[in-house]
């Protein structure tokens, strides 16, 4: 038993390190695993098969070898195997299990890459849509259409082309695809692409509101931009940690097309010619037809509830969004808000087609199928009655999953029924786990890109967990309570019922508790955080989805195949129920006690596996461990945490944050505070001071560049980032350079809500009222930041009670701790002149101990790499001689090294300029004459000269996005 959950595993790790491997290294292609097809999983399934028959008990498989005549279970185990005979069968069959596995990985990988689109251009293609798109097409909302689609017969864009010029050339792309598919030698040319379509509203009259209109297995001659995919580093680079590629690789995307212009769709189920010229064999032409109708039918009735959807209010529809999302999985209608609730409330996993949907739908088309067979009784001499249930569950489950698109959970559901049926069937004694286990490793064969898909991981642990659960507590629980109710049949029906309840109630709670716990730690380690409210309202959240609403929507859904009137009015009443839900969630989120709901922690492998080897005495069977045995990974699980939260405190760094907008820039400087000055004294680090600088280094002639951020969106993703870093306090935050809203006169109310305007101020304010702040610098001129606070009061649901003033950010203004260990220094910033150039500041950080400048790495904050240093070479550069203080190393001997930092946000050269002319050079402000290192963190368009960089002493510089500076200096890289 241990050899087999060993073995699957191993799999299933193997396979996982095996692309890893692939993405990070470069691999040669093997045209004997680039050949490899899904067929090959065959061999596979022997091997498992023979594997798991040696770990059958042969008394097990006789007993149903009784039962069955064609089935003999001597013949699958021979008695005379001897002991190290059959142990050395097993090591064989496990290894080739293994190493089977990996090349299965790796023929994925190969696959994947021959059709990896690896570098950008503009074409004019053949697209056939596959499947429902992720959103729709609305520039009302400013919502932007994204499609999963196949390309073919791609050719470079010489010109300009509209939808009317594509309409010409349709009959001459309808014959090149007759032609490649005649010509089965010219594998380049009938090359497919399958990618994922973008198309954001930018104008009016872009013409581009049709894409809605188009079909499952629509095709159509469109323009477009082909981009490659983002590489695996840009996740460090995402404000969310959301991975972009690893997502996009596991829907098997080869690159990204942004639409230019299309052509008029054409309807491949009534064409046959176009649909024969692009069909590769009759089975996948099969496959494919009944695929894409029942895409067409959830297209239609998404369309049904899309109708007259701007008459709608927003809560009508998001109530109708869900419900249509709770019937086919598509959220195509959601928005943004309403799924940033769910993920607030903890239920994000109920908006996903889960089991439950797909076994209320099979239990309820057996149900009914065995009512009508009922009135037949004769047939119940062929078929069992539970066969007859088995099948149409089969049936409905698989026909549901492919009607919600397959997803892993569904897909799951699907599978597990086929596969526990055919085990009461065989008679074979395995349990459910193992089929559980069977399956996961079958799924990763299929499609090893799954294990890169985080509702895998969480559908088969969750359900792993409920089974567990199902074993180790319910069981015992249950024959505790029938003990109970035993000792009080004499009491009252009253007593009985409110006995049964309290029982419910305390079984709910438990169960609930268990799995937020267990899977607190995965989901940690995927999403990077959890929420608090997840214990509380799945309470009543998961009966009210799984009884009442779920049940209702899909009676509605069999309803609307019949009586269409009679469906829209259950769900008109599921909605109601949906919106007062979205209603309550919101009542109770916006509880001021209640706002700190998220949990960050930072969670790696190390730390995951610990958490495992915690757990392992509940998830092994009752008795095989101690539960003493979970104090020693426990305590190394307290260790390992408490030592990652003092490294964050006790290192001084600054950390570079990204925040999805190449112009906007944010640092966090992390600072401890110690305890105790004295040489005979330790240091105690008792807390630490963090200061926010934010910066828009948009230039004048950018400033009309849109930013695709909104306040609460970029406020949503620092807090993100602060929390991992256990900061939960600011000092300061640091706004440099200047705002136009602030300074300028303030025409209207709408004004305030100007991205470009008012983004970084309103930003802070949103992040005054999440973290304590004292300080708020603003650089330029801020009067005019009471009336826009004032205004976004009366707006938005922001706490009045917080209230941060605005303080300039002026050349020449200092802060500094108690100790005088660390001090902020504004070396520019004259917002006294008329001329808004020069209103920049730039901030000189003077520590006691070296500051380490790292880039904040999304997944794993404690392993942030250090941002690239381009060293300063002074000597080379012309400097007036009372300025000119190089530092050689061989005077730094023996002195306590120091740290500068200095922050430039200037937009405009003129800043720098005027502080040639007016300013000079500051000493260190702690011990001038101690040594110290200089430290310029710039844009890489950086606007100041090489005079002001040599006279500040600068040793290094390094760039906020980590890239060379465009201007050039006297640098050298240092790698």
């Amino acid at each position: 038993m241990q050899v087999y959950w060993l073995v699957g595993i191993l799999v299933i790790t193997v396979m996982v390190g095996t692309l890893d491997v692939a993405e990070s290294v470069t691999l040669p292609i093997s045209p004997l695993l680039e050949s490899m097809t899904y067929f090959s999983i065959w061999p596979l399934l022997l091997i498992a098969l023979v594997f798991l028959c040696l770990f059958t008990p042969r008394k097990a498989l006789s007993s149903a070898a009784s039962g069955r005549s064609f089935f003999d279970g001597r013949a699958f185990i021979p008695i005379s195997f001897s002991v190290a005979a059959r142990y050395l069968l097993v090591a064989v069959l496990a290894s080739m299990l293994i190493i089977g596995s990996a090349l299965q990985a790796l023929s994925s990988y190969q696959r994947a890459q021959a059709t990896q689109i690896n570098e950008s251009m503009r074409v004019q293609a053949w697209v056939t849509i596959k499947g429902i798109s992720d959103s729709v097409y609305d520039p009302a909302t400013n919502s932007g259409y994204r499609q999963v689609a196949t390309l073919q017969v791609v050719s470079p864009l010489v010109s300009e082309m509209s939808g009317e010029d594509l309409d010409k050339i349709v009959t001459d792309y309808n014959d090149k695809l007759n032609v490649l598919n005649a010509v089965h030698s010219d594998k380049t040319a009938s090359i497919e692409y399958q990618v994922l379509l973008n198309a954001y509203p930018k104008a009016a009259d872009d013409n581009l509101e049709s894409l809605n209109t188009l079909q499952p297995g629509a095709q159509l001659l469109l323009t477009a931009t082909l981009a490659p995919l983002p590489s695996p580093k840009d996740a460090t680079n995402n404000p969310s940690g959301f991975d972009s590629y690893r997502w996009l690789r596991g829907r098997h995307i080869d690159g990204m097309a942004n639409i230019i212009a299309i052509g008029t769709p054409i309807n491949t189920m009534n064409n046959s010619s176009i649909s024969n010229s692009t069909d590769s064999s009759t089975s996948d032409s099969y496959l494919q037809r009944l695929r894409t109708s029942i895409d067409r039918w959830r297209w239609q009735l998404r369309q049904h509830f899309y109708q007259n959807w701007e008459l709608q209010t927003v809560t009508e529809q998001q109530a109708k969004a869900v419900t249509l999302s709770l019937l086919t999985g598509d959220r195509s209608l959601i928005s943004r808000d309403t799924k940033d609730l769910y993920q607030l409330a903890g239920i994000s996993h109920l908006l996903a087609i889960s089991g439950t949907h797909v076994l209320f739908l099979a239990i309820m088309l057996a149900g009914a199928a065995t009512l009508l067979i009922d009135r037949v009784p004769a047939l119940y001499r062929i078929v069992a009655r539970w066969q007859v249930r088995w099948w149409v569950m089969i049936g409905a489950a698989f026909v549901y999953a492919l009607f919600t698109g397959f997803d892993v959970p569904a897909a799951r559901t699907a599978w597990m029924l086929l596969a526990i049926g055919l085990v009461r069937l065989t008679l074979l004694p395995i349990s459910t786990m193992r089929v559980l286990l069977a399956l996961a490793v079958l799924m990763a064969w299929i499609d090893p890109y799954v294990l890169w898909q985080a509702g895998y991981w969480l559908s088969f642990i969750a359900v792993a967990l409920l089974l567990k659960y199902d074993d180790t507590v319910q069981k015992p629980a249950t024959k505790a309570t029938r003990q109970q109710r035993s000792n009080v049949v004499n009491r009252s029906s009253t007593n009985l019922i409110f006995l049964r309840l309290w029982s419910l109630f305390k079984r709910i709670v438990k169960l609930q508790f268990w799995l937020f716990i267990a899977l607190l730690p995965i989901t940690l380690f995927l999403f990077g955080k959890a929420s608090l409210w997840g214990l509380i309202i799945n309470l009543f959240a998961i009966g009210l989805f799984g009884w009442v609403i779920v049940p209702l929507n899909l009676l509605a859904g069999l309803c609307y195949l019949v009586l269409p009137a009679v469906a829209d009015v259950i769900w008109a009443l599921v909605s109601i129920i949906v919106n007062a839900l979205h209603e309550l969630i919101i009542a109770l989120t916006s509880q001021p006690v209640l706002t700190d709901a998220w949990l960050y922690t930072p969670i790696n492998t190390a730390i995951l596996l610990i958490v495992l080897l915690a757990l392992s005495p509940w998830l092994l069977p009752r008795g095989l461990l101690s539960r003493w045995l979970v104090l020693p990974p426990l305590t190394l699980l307290v260790m390992s945490v408490y030592a990652n939260q003092q490294t964050l405190l006790t290192t001084p760094t600054l950390y570079v944050l990204p925040t999805g907008d190449q112009y906007l820039s944010a640092t966090v400087l992390q600072y401890p505070v110690a305890k105790g000055s004295s040489n005979s004294q330790p240091l105690l680090i008792k807390d630490s001071i963090s200061w926010l600088f934010l910066a828009d280094h948009r230039s004048d002639d950018k400033r009309k560049i849109p930013s695709t951020l909104s306040p609460d969106k970029l406020s949503a993703s620092l807090e993100q980032q602060l929390r991992t870093l256990s900061i939960k306090r600011l000092e300061g935050i640091v706004i440099q350079t200047s705002v136009p809203v602030l300074t300028d006169t303030l025409p209207s109310k709408q004004k305030t809500g100007d991205n470009n305007a008012a983004l970084l101020p309103m930003t802070v304010m949103k992040m005054s009222h999440t973290f304590p702040t004292n300080y708020y610098w603003q650089a330029g001129r801020h009067e005019r930041w009471a009336t826009i606070k004032n205004l976004s009061q009366e707006d938005s649901s922001s706490n009045p009670s917080t209230q941060i003033s605005a303080q300039g950010c002026i050349q020449g203004k200092t802060w500094q701790l108690a100790n005088g260990s660390l001090v902020l220094h504004v070396l520019t910033g004259w917002s006294e002149i008329e001329d808004s150039r020069v209103w920049d500041c730039a901030i000189a950080i003077d520590s006691r101990q070296p500051i380490q400048v790292v880039q904040y790495n999304t997944a794993d904050p404690l392993q942030s790499p250090r941002l690239t240093a381009q060293r300063f070479d002074t000597s080379l550069a012309v400097v007036d001689e009372p300025h000119q203080n190089v530092i050689h190393s061989e005077s730094l001997q023996n002195k306590s090294l120091q740290s500068r930092i200095i922050l430039d946000a200037a937009t405009h050269e003129r800043s720098w300029q005027l502080w040639s002319l007016l300013c000079k050079a500051q000493p260190f402000a702690i011990d001038p004459d101690a040594g110290y290192t200089t430290t310029w963190l710039t844009y890489n368009a950086v606007q100041s000269s090489t005079d002001a960089i040599s006279r500040q002493r600068v040793d290094e510089i390094m760039t906020y996005d980590n890239q060379p500076l465009k201007t050039a200096l006297t640098l050298s890289t240092d790698f």
